[in-house]
């Protein structure tokens, strides 16, 4: 068996695979490194390799775009299982390096460090992956990415855990063909290491208008069926119409999700399962001050807390207080 990822060596997408090949009873299968996203899931869909796995969500720049565009398109492959990784960024430079001026990762890297970025004035450079910008750091730039690039690449760490936020993570989702993935989740169905189970779904309303969106989130309230994020895609070359991609808290051979998912089709929703897969490795269950949008305001709030966040809007412009 292998396992395709985001390459090169050394990418968060590496580790991810490496962890949940780990976890997997019995040979550990080869990880092989591929150049796009849209190459895995291309590998998985026509054989390739077996399986794939592939960024889907982290919790400071939220979903990855490519990936999620790429599964919600994908005829064949969809998600089996998940990991999770605490993402953390060292600062490299190239051995014999010059005066730096630029710094250079992936872009979701760049947005995770801009603290270090702003205070030490170099000019962000986009790469293909935090991985490729280690591998080919030049001497006049400083590279941001995992720990595990120091030593694949042979590099010196100028700083470590330069990223904004601590406790970061990323989500990554393990791909396979829909011809074996009835298989692959059967293997897990009596799994005491899974706490519960995560569907990913796409649903395009084929009537549009007022309330279309409340009916869709009404009837997984109705049968008690958690829904934990909602996000829309545009409908490639449509003007207004999108597709819901939402991810609940059920398996779709339990009843409450069962249901709903009868009652989007009677209502004339079109339905996509885009992966079902154990939940492993979970995100933080508490949300702190420090994790809410600044200047905000919770029932807790004080009067003159209340009227600074909140008269602004209420008062039309121009009206006197």
């Amino acid at each position: 068996m292998s396992v395709a990822y985001l390459g090169p060596e050394g990418t968060f997408t590496h580790e991810a695979a490496l962890a949940w090949a780990a976890c997997r009873p019995g040979p550990a299968p080869a990880v092989v490194p591929l150049a796009e996203v849209g190459d895995v899931y291309a590998a998985v869909a026509d054989g390739t390799h077996e399986l794939g796995v592939v960024a889907i969500e982290n919790t400071v720049e939220g979903y990855v775009v490519p990936s999620l565009d790429a599964i919600v398109e994908a005829r064949d492959v969809v998600a089996v299982d998940e990991t999770v990784l605490e993402i953390s960024f060292d600062a490299f430079v190239a051995p014999g390096h010059g005066e730096a001026s630029e710094v250079t990762a992936h872009p979701h890297g760049l947005a995770q460090c801009r603290r270090f970025i702003g205070s030490s004035g170099l000019t962000p450079v986009p790469a293909q992956s935090n991985a490729a910008a280690c591998r080919d750091v030049g001497p006049h730039q400083v590279a941001l990415g995992p720990s595990i690039c120091g030593d694949l690449y042979g590099l010196t760490t100028l700083a470590r855990g330069v990223q904004d936020f601590r406790g970061a993570r990323t989500r990554f989702l393990t791909l396979a063909r829909r011809a074996v993935a009835r298989d692959l989740l059967a293997a897990h169905r009596d799994d005491d290491v899974a706490r519960g189970w995560r569907t990913m779904l796409a649903v395009t309303p084929v009537v549009t208008g007022p309330g279309v969106l409340a009916r869709i989130t009404a009837a997984f309230a109705g049968s008690g069926v958690n829904l934990s994020s909602l996000i829309t895609r545009p409908l490639k070359a449509r003007d207004g119409w999108y597709v819901f991609v939402l991810t609940v808290d059920a398996a779709p051979w339990q009843p409450g999700l069962r249901a709903v998912l009868r009652a989007l089709l009677e209502d004339g929703s079109s339905l996509k399962t885009l992966g079902v897969f154990p939940v492993r490795g979970e995100l933080d269950e508490s949300v702190g001050v420090q994790h809410l949008p600044g200047g905000g305001v919770t029932r807790d709030a004080s009067p003159a807390e209340l009227d600074a966040a909140l008269v602004w809007a209420q008062t039309p412009p121009g009206a006197a207080r």
